[in-house]
C-alpha cells in the first residue's frame, strides 16, 4: 500500500523527499471497519504517489498506546491520527510514542472539527432520506476530555448551519447526554417528529452498532463505508493534516 518517494528526489540537494505519512487508528477494528479505513488510506496513497503511506491499528485494549506506536512507526514520519476528536488518552499516548521513536517524527492534528467532515455528514444524512420536519441528532463516540466534547458540539453547530436546522448531540459513551437519553428528550419535546441520526464516526464498528440500536427512526452511514470509495473530501483532509506538519518541518529544517 505504501508509495515510495521518487528516487530522483533523494539525490536532489534542494528538493528533499517527502516525509512518511503514518496514519494511526485507535480501537479494535471489525472487518468492516478495517476495510473502510484501509480504503481511505489507499485513496491517500493514490492521491499522493510520491508519499510513503502506511497505517497502524492501535488496539484499544492496549493500555500503552505509546509502546504500540513505537513498535509500528519510524523516525522522520508524520503521524496522522484518524480520529475525529482526539481525547486526552489518545493525545497523551501518541505523544509518548513519538518521544520513544525519537528522530523528527511529528504528530498531526486530529481530523475534526472541519467543514469537510460536515460536508460528508450532510451527504450521508441526505442519502438516508432526511426530509423536512425531521430532527437531526449527531451521534458522537464521546470522551472524558472536555475539549473533545466541545469539538463535537462545534461540529453539530456547523452541521446545523449546513442543513438549515438545529442539530442535537448525543454521545455513545463517556459524555452526556447519552444517545438514548437524547432520543427520548427529542421525542418528549417534538412528539411525532422523525429522528434521524448522523453518526459522527469514521467507520462502522462497535460504536456504530450501538448507535443503530439506540432507537432512532433512521440512521445514516458513517463517514466511511467499506464497499465504497472514500469521499474525496476525507482524502483531502488527511493529506492537509499531513501537509501542515510537513510544511512546518521544512520551514524549520
Amino acid at each position: 500500500m505504501g508509495r515510495t518517494s521518487d528516487a530522483g528526489n533523494v539525490s536532489d540537494p534542494v528538493r528533499r523527499p517527502p516525509l512518511r505519512l503514518v496514519a494511526v487508528t485507535h480501537g479494535t477494528p471489525s472487518t468492516a471497519n478495517r476495510e473502510a479505513v484501509i480504503r481511505l488510506i489507499d485513496g491517500v496513497a493514490s492521491a499522493r504517489p510520491d508519499l510513503d503511506v502506511s497505517i497502524t491499528f492501535v488496539d484499544a485494549s492496549n493500555a500503552d498506546i505509546g509502546a504500540a506506536l513505537e513498535a509500528a512507526a519510524e523516525p522522520d514520519a508524520v503521524i496522522v491520527p484518524l480520529v475525529l476528536s482526539a481525547g486526552f488518552h489518545v493525545r497523551t499516548g501518541l505523544s509518548l510514542g513519538l518521544d520513544r521513536i525519537g528522530g523528527s517524527a511529528r504528530l498531526a492534528a486530529e481530523l475534526g472539527p472541519d467543514e469537510r467532515l460536515v460536508e460528508v455528514l450532510a451527504e450521508r444524512l441526505l442519502a438516508a432520506g432526511l426530509a423536512d420536519g425531521d430532527t437531526v441528532l449527531l451521534a458522537a463516540a464521546g470522551s472524558n476530555d472536555p475539549r473533545a466534547v466541545r469539538e463535537c458540539f462545534e461540529t453539530a453547530r456547523r452541521l446545523g448551519q449546513r442543513l438549515g436546522r438545529s442539530v442535537t448531540v448525543g454521545f455513545i459513551a463517556a459524555a452526556i447526554p447519552r444517545l438514548p437519553d437524547a432520543i427520548e428528550m427529542i421525542r418528549e419535546v417534538h412528539p411525532g417528529s422523525r429522528i434521524v441520526v448522523g453518526p459522527y464516526l469514521l467507520a462502522p464498528g462497535t460504536f456504530y452498532d450501538q448507535a443503530v440500536a439506540a432507537g432512532a427512526d433512521a440512521i445514516a452511514d458513517p463517514l466511511l463505508v467499506p464497499a465504497a470509495a472514500p469521499p474525496p473530501a476525507l482524502v483531502e483532509l488527511v493529506l492537509d493534516r499531513y501537509s501542515a506538519v510537513e510544511q512546518e518541518q521544512r520551514e524549520h529544517a
